[in-house]
């Protein structure tokens, strides 16, 4: 693999310029359009962050058409799309499929997937979690076909490409990768119903379908984890700091007996503690991701613990914007109820944050 060049600070804040700009020009209606397509992802979006600020191939190398940089610029990129809840393949396509075959090693892979999903002209998810457990894949390999059931594939219904981590019949746990086109046969994608509207999901099933192996050793799903945890926390720091943001904006105009509420002294407290919650979040997310870009040896713990944190920051923080908007805040109407419902689901991906802990104890 291409050794990743950092950008410098300042290309990174416009970086951010770009992407927000981009979102702004696409109008407040726009979420609302995409989730309610029949693929439930704002495709002019994406084909726009694609071809006009390359998002999608910020972290590919440059030998397989991407841009050569770190996953802090990715990261910069993922908490943008954070705070606008943006309906587009950047978590399940550039983060944890590009993520997964940046791991493997395998340049006859990467050669033949990551140039078109750096280019985005095609998308890709990845085929994980068993139904009950992300430690488990519900997908079983045997002599070079696949068979069984991915569930909470994020994007499942739009993508192009399946990267799969596969179980074998005597143990579940990831073991092997493959990769197979999503129209190929025996495979099967169901749109799922979801808590959070601004996140799609689908259910893929496997029947004896001929996947390409990916060479790869089985350390590789550990550091895919890690990965996954850091950018998922800097997507919930972005999301966050919206919706502290929704909620000051909010209490600036709303009155109540005679005064704006945002002047009664309880509830700048409330809104403190929400800062406090974003800039910590913020803290411990940007150091696991650093962690990884740096190769540091506790880049694992890093992350694990930047999801827990940004997993209950992200949860406090959006409960108090309901509280604090009142009866508007769980109308459809208003965007903060879908901060909550991010908030909510974000939480259950890749290992709730107990089993975390949990897993992190036993560790010691």
């Amino acid at each position: 693999m291409t050794t990743s060049t950092a950008a410098s600070a300042e290309e990174i804040a416009a970086l951010r310029d770009s992407v927000r700009e981009v979102i702004r020009r696409r109008g407040d209606r726009a979420l609302r359009t995409a989730i309610e397509s029949p693929t439930r992802t704002d495709v002019e979006l994406w084909s726009t962050l694609c071809e006009q600020v390359g998002v999608a191939g910020l972290a590919v190398p440059e030998a397989f058409g991407g841009a050569g940089v770190t996953w802090l610029e990715t990261a910069a990129v993922v908490e943008e799309l954070g705070r606008a809840l943006a309906s587009i393949p950047m978590l399940s396509s550039a983060v944890l499929a590009t993520g997964a075959l940046m791991l493997s090693g395998d340049d006859a892979a990467c050669e033949l997937i990551l140039p078109d999903l750096a280019e985005g002209s095609r998308r890709a998810t990845l085929c994980w979690a068993s139904e009950h457990d992300w430690n488990r894949s519900g997908i079983v390999a045997d002599a070079g076909l696949l068979s069984g059931t991915a569930d909470y594939v994020i994007d499942g219904e739009s993508a192009d490409v399946l990267v799969i981590v596969a179980g074998s019949a005597f143990d579940t746990r990831p073991s092997t990768l493959h990769h197979v086109d999503a129209d190929a046969p025996g495979v099967e994608i169901t749109a799922l119903p979801v808590l959070d509207p601004t996140r799609p999901m689908a259910r893929v099933t496997f029947t004896d379908v001929a996947a390409t192996a990916v060479p790869s050793d089985s350390a590789i799903f550990a550091r895919l984890r890690t990965l996954a945890w850091a950018l998922l926390a800097v997507e919930q720091v972005g999301a966050a700091s919206a919706a502290l943001d929704l909620t000051v904006e909010y209490t600036k105009s709303r009155k109540q007996f005679g005064r704006v509420i945002g002047s009664f002294q309880a509830l700048k407290h409330r809104m403190a503690d929400m800062y406090a919650d974003v800039e910590t979040s913020r803290s411990i997310a940007y150091a696991a991701v650093e962690a990884i870009v740096t190769g540091s040896a506790d880049a694992n713990e890093l992350a694990a613990s930047a999801h827990v944190y940004c997993s209950e920051a992200f949860r406090r923080v959006t409960g108090e914007a309901i509280q604090l908007h009142g009866g508007i805040g769980i109308t459809w109407e208003h965007d903060i109820q879908l901060y909550f419902k991010r908030a909510q689901s974000t939480a259950q991906l890749f290992g709730q944050p107990h089993e975390v802990v949990a897993a992190l104890s036993a560790s010691l």
